[in-house]
C-alpha cells in the first residue's frame, strides 16, 4: 500500500484526490491548515506549507501529489520540508503556454505569459522550472479546464443555474469557440497510472482529446439538468466574463502522450451528468459571480 502525500485535500482537485486514493486503498495523508472539515479516512498533517518546522520530517511518502503548488515558493518550502519521498507529481496548468504560440500546444513548446491567465500562468512556470531543478525526476501534468465533482468554481455550476430557473442562455457571439475539459476521476486515473508504470516522459498534457463548442457544452450542461437551452447571443461589445464563466480564448492541448498510457477519457455527457448531482446536493459549496445579475441589469 502506497504512503502518499497530497497537499491541500480539502476543496475540489486536491479533495477529490484525497478521497479517490482513500477509496482506492492508499495510505493517505493530506497536508492543511485543518481550517476545513476533512475527508473520511486520511491522516491530516496541520501546517502550513510555508511553515512546516518538523511537521514532515522522519517520514517517507512513496508520493507527493502536489495539487496545491502555485508558486516558486510553494515548491520550495515544501521540498525544503520533506525529508524522504520515493516521486513527485505537481498539478501544474495549460496556462504556461502563451496564447500566441503554435496550437495544439505541445509540452516542448514555448512557455511564456499568457496575456488571459496573466501572473497566474508565469507563477506555474516558474514552480515547474524550480520543481525540476530540485526533484529532476518529477512528474508535471498540465490539463485544460477540470471539471467533476466537488468543482466549488462558478463555471458547470452558473450553467446548472440558468438551467434550473428555466433561463435563457446568453451565449457568447456565435457560439463556436471551443474548450477543452479534463474530468478530476481521470486525473486521478492519470496520476496512478504515473505512480504505477514511471514513464520516461516526465511532462505532460491532459485533457480529453476531443474539444467542444461552448453552444454544445452549454447545451449538455443544460441536458444534464434535464433542460434544453434557449440561447440568446451576444454579438455587443461586451466582456464576455462579464456574463460568460470563460474568456474569450480558444486553446488546444495535444494529449497524444497522455493517451499512449490512457486510452480513454470519461465522455463529457457523463461526467456533466455526475457534477450536476454534486451540485444539486452541494450548492452553498460553490463560489458564485455575478454573471446572473449582469445579464439581468444590461440585456
Amino acid at each position: 500500500m502506497k504512503k502518499l502525500l497530497i497537499t491541500g485535500g480539502t476543496v475540489f482537485v486536491s479533495r477529490y484526490t484525497a478521497e479517490y486514493f482513500v477509496q482506492k486503498g492508499y495510505d493517505v495523508y493530506v497536508l492543511n491548515r485543518g481550517s476545513r472539515p476533512q475527508s473520511k479516512g486520511v491522516t491530516l498533517i496541520e501546517a502550513d506549507r510555508h511553515n512546516l518546522g518538523a511537521a514532515l520530517k522522519n517520514q517517507h511518502f512513496d508520493f507527493v501529489l502536489d495539487i496545491t503548488a502555485y508558486t516558486k515558493a510553494d515548491i520550495e518550502d515544501l521540498v525544503n520540508g520533506l525529508d524522504s519521498f520515493g516521486g513527485y507529481i505537481m498539478v501544474s496548468s495549460s496556462a504556461v503556454y502563451p496564447e500566441y504560440g503554435t496550437q495544439p500546444f505541445k509540452e516542448d513548446g514555448m512557455l511564456a505569459v499568457n496575456k488571459f491567465w496573466g501572473k497566474y500562468g508565469t507563477d506555474k512556470i516558474e514552480a515547474e522550472q524550480e520543481l525540476l531543478r530540485r526533484v529532476p525526476d518529477a512528474y508535471i501534468l498540465r490539463p485544460p479546464y477540470l471539471y467533476g465533482p466537488m468543482n466549488d468554481v462558478y463555471r458547470e455550476a452558473f450553467v446548472f443555474e440558468c438551467a434550473l430557473q428555466g433561463r435563457k442562455f446568453y451565449l457568447p457571439k456565435d457560439g463556436k469557440m471551443k474548450l477543452q475539459f479534463f474530468h478530476v476521476v481521470d486525473l486521478c486515473r492519470f496520476m496512478e497510472i504515473i505512480m504505477d508504470k514511471k514513464p520516461e516522459n516526465h511532462i505532460f498534457n491532459v485533457g480529453n482529446r476531443e474539444s467542444v463548442s461552448i453552444q454544445d457544452w452549454v447545451g449538455l450542461c443544460y441536458k444534464a439538468a434535464g433542460k434544453e437551452a434557449e440561447f440568446v447571443n451576444i454579438y455587443d461589445d461586451v466582456e464576455q466574463r462579464k456574463y460568460f464563466s470563460f474568456s474569450d480564448y480558444e486553446y488546444h492541448l495535444d494529449v497524444t502522450k497522455q493517451y499512449e498510457l490512457m486510452g480513454d477519457t470519461i465522455p463529457l455527457e457523463g461526467g456533466l451528468k455526475e457534477a450536476f448531482e454534486w451540485y444539486l446536493a452541494n450548492k452553498d459549496e460553490v463560489i458564485v459571480r455575478p454573471y446572473i445579475q449582469y445579464i439581468d441589469e444590461n440585456f
